[in-house]
């Protein structure tokens, strides 16, 4: 039986929050019970509003921070029963990161070379030659060449600067790479460069990819699963397609309505939230969701929902619920 690269269980991470003087801190919950599993060569999209809990899910995966409760396994090996030196060991290395902004997360004082040999002088015992040799070898798989070697990144393009990025996040060769909203901050012609290379690199090494982004048209082409989540919780997870085709959240078909597409206005129907997203300081009780929802019923105001199964989907939502007990009776 095939098992999952990335098992999380109920992740939950919450941050103390100072309320003023002689005021006890409160707890600023970031991440609230979140549960999936990804396999090698698959991708899982993360996709909601700011503040919702993707990049603090991705800071957990990278190991840059560790879980408040829950269960976090990479590779087999379960990061709550582990210690500080074990993670350096190697198990660090299996989960590497590409972050938001290509210029920001490179050191515009070091040479390209410099900045992707330095993994390998950290984490190996190659020589110099071989140190260098790898890293030609990575900058040929990430469409760069060779007279980069020796140049600074501001002397390149943003989208030459992402493929430095993915360069050193997989020199180390991972098996999980976290993307932090990788091309956000690229032209939509170099968006689709980076997108298709980051496809190609999939399957090439068989690399699984926790994908975090806003942009739901650029999910729906790299995506095989998409996470969605609202105030550090997910409220629906299911395949690309049927998310698409038939999103059951109430929540999840507000995002899918706000995604520009062609249409007519005829086509199409927006779905416009009311209010803001509240606190995650101060959460509403029961479903967090229900502020700004149109199907808000008592439960919804008084118990927290949990993911079941709705047509292919798993939606956290106590309408769907009633809906689907009412189309039970109406069967019988």
């Amino acid at each position: 039986m095939i098992q999952p690269i990335v098992k999380a269980r109920d992740l939950q991470k919450h941050y103390p929050v100072k309320s003023g003087f002689l005021k006890p801190s409160q707890n600023l919950r970031a991440l609230a019970g979140v549960s999936f599993d990804l396999y090698a060569g698959q991708t899982l999209a993360v996709v909601g509003e700011s503040g919702c809990g993707k990049s603090t899910l991705a800071r957990l995966l990278a190991m840059i921070e560790e879980p408040t409760s829950g269960r976090l396994s990479i590779d087999g090996v379960d990061l709550t029963e582990v210690n500080n030196k074990s993670l350096s060991k190697g198990l660090r290395q299996k989960v590497q990161m590409v972050f938001q902004d290509p210029f920001g997360s490179l050191n515009p004082r070091h040479k390209i070379g410099d900045i992707l040999q330095e993994p390998l002088v950290i984490n190996t015992g190659l020589n110099a030659s071989e140190r260098r040799q790898k890293a030609l070898e990575m900058m040929s798989l990430v469409g760069l060449r060779e007279e980069h070697f020796q140049r600074y990144p501001h002397m390149f393009s943003g989208g030459q600067r992402q493929r430095i990025a993915i360069a050193r996040a997989l020199i180390l060769k991972p098996k999980v790479v976290v993307l932090d909203e990788p091309v956000s901050a690229l032209d939509v012609s170099i968006q689709a460069q980076v997108i298709n290379l980051l496809i190609e690199l999939q399957q090439e090494l068989s690399l699984a990819y926790v994908f975090i982004s806003h942009d739901l048209s650029v999910v729906r082409h790299i995506a095989d699963e998409v996470l969605v989540m609202y105030l550090g919780r997910p409220v629906e997870h299911s395949s690309k397609e049927v998310l698409f085709s038939n999103p059951q959240h109430p929540y999840t078909q507000a995002l899918l309505s706000a995604t520009p597409q062609v249409a007519t206005q005829r086509d199409r129907q927006r779905i416009k939230l009311k209010g803001e997203m509240p606190s995650p300081i101060d959460p509403p009780s029961g479903c967090v969701f229900n502020p700004r929802c149109q199907y808000a019923n008592q439960d919804c105001l008084t118990t927290p929902p949990v993911m079941e199964l709705y047509n292919e989907s798993r939606v956290a939502c106590w309408a769907l619920k009633q809906r689907r007990i009412g189309d039970e009776k109406l069967a019988n």
